[in-house]
């Protein structure tokens, strides 16, 4: 099991520890998940997410090489510009989703953690006879999350970079309480706030910095993950796989057709948007009081099992039973109620609209 290098203060703290992508992860610290979830929501957090995958792209080729493995287009990104995007297989699915940045002299592609050897696997075979390099940074690169409508306030005296003037899905470099950063405006709770990538030797160092009282909340991945769904991002090996594709998962704005650039899976998605979608991914509530579903429960559409639950938990924002699963098209829309196979009772449940929680990401 490997560790981030913030694990020895994750266990000063008391956390919870439990194995996630092959790294062993704060789950949650001892104020519990909930209360970190608060954090974010009405304050700030802050999430060691070092377990993520970072893969460097460099050489003359670089961007036409990214356009050529991503579905999103890099043409459309200045330096100092992030995007989500995802690496596909021929057939259209989902390798992984991932952020993509540009910088002046390279692109860098950051991946998730379980998925770090089959997506550099995935790159390095189609790097075929172009003038790239390719390097994977993963190890000697932390990254801390702060999130939430304080994050700003707590960065800004921090750094001598104007973070405020850092729009939504921008970053800028320099350092962050003297340790060098890409600061860049983006994250996954729907809230506001910066992922700071760092070298790994300066990760303690920007903690401290960030974490204590009167500043952030240590966060874990429990509340990450009621965070994210309550703003309805997707979480791959839940929601997205590599059985379903970037439309089926309501993500066909990360897919440019017309780009210019013939890119991995681009065949198979032409084909399925010209067929027309057989299943769309769709956010519920359970109807039942005092009932959770949770990952892998049946889900049943007038009769037959038509998906499983691929995301369900209570949320302490929302304060209710919810999760995402995929219906047929048709059906695919608030209002419609199905079935789900609570440990051999059926319980009800109404598609609702996505996000549960609205959005505050800077604009």
């Amino acid at each position: 099991m490997k560790h981030t290098p913030l694990h020895q203060i994750h266990l000063a703290l008391g956390a919870k520890l439990v194995p996630f992508g092959g790294y062993e992860m704060p789950v949650s610290y001892p104020a519990g998940i909930a209360a970190e979830h608060r954090a974010v929501r009405e304050h700030v957090g802050v999430f060691d997410v070092s377990h993520m995958g970072e893969f460097e792209v460099s050489g003359p080729d670089r961007n036409a090489f990214v356009q050529r493995v991503t579905c999103n287009d890099v043409g459309a990104l200045k330096p100092g510009q992030a995007q989500y995007s995802a690496i596909l297989t021929d057939q259209g699915t989902f390798v992984d989703d991932c952020l993509v940045y540009r910088f002046e002299d390279r692109l860098m592609l950051v991946v998730n953690a379980a998925n770090i050897a089959a997506d550099w696997a995935h790159i390095v075979a189609q790097k075929r006879g172009a003038n790239v390099r390719l390097r994977d940074i993963s190890d000697a690169t932390a990254l801390l999350a702060v999130q939430g409508p304080e994050a700003e306030t707590l960065v800004a005296p921090l750094t001598p970079v104007g973070v405020a003037m850092i729009p939504y899905y921008h970053f800028a470099e320099g350092k962050v309480a003297g340790a060098q950063c890409f600061i860049s405006r983006t994250g996954y709770t729907g809230e506001d706030g910066f992922e700071l990538y760092c070298r790994a030797a300066d990760a303690e160092t920007l903690w401290h910095a960030l974490v204590g009282p009167g500043r952030a909340e240590p966060c874990g991945l429990g509340a990450r993950d009621t965070l994210r769904l309550e703003a309805g991002y997707p979480l791959y090996g839940s929601d997205i796989d590599a059985g379903v594709t970037p439309y089926e998962a309501g993500l066909g704005w990360i897919v440019k057709l017309e780009k210019g650039a013939n890119f991995t899976g681009l065949a198979a998605l032409k084909q399925q948007k010209l067929a027309g979608l057989k299943r769309r991914l769709v956010g519920f509530k359970v109807t039942e009081p005092k009932v959770v579903a949770r990952h892998g429960y049946g889900v049943y559409l007038d009769g037959p099992q038509v998906d499983v639950v691929r995301s369900g938990t209570v949320t302490p924002t929302v304060n209710c039973a919810i999760g995402m699963t995929y219906l047929p098209a048709a059906e695919a829309k608030p209002g419609t109620g199905f079935t789900i196979d609570v440990r051999g009772k059926r319980a009800g449940a109404e598609v609702v609209a996505l996000p549960f929680v609205r959005r505050r990401t800077k604009k």
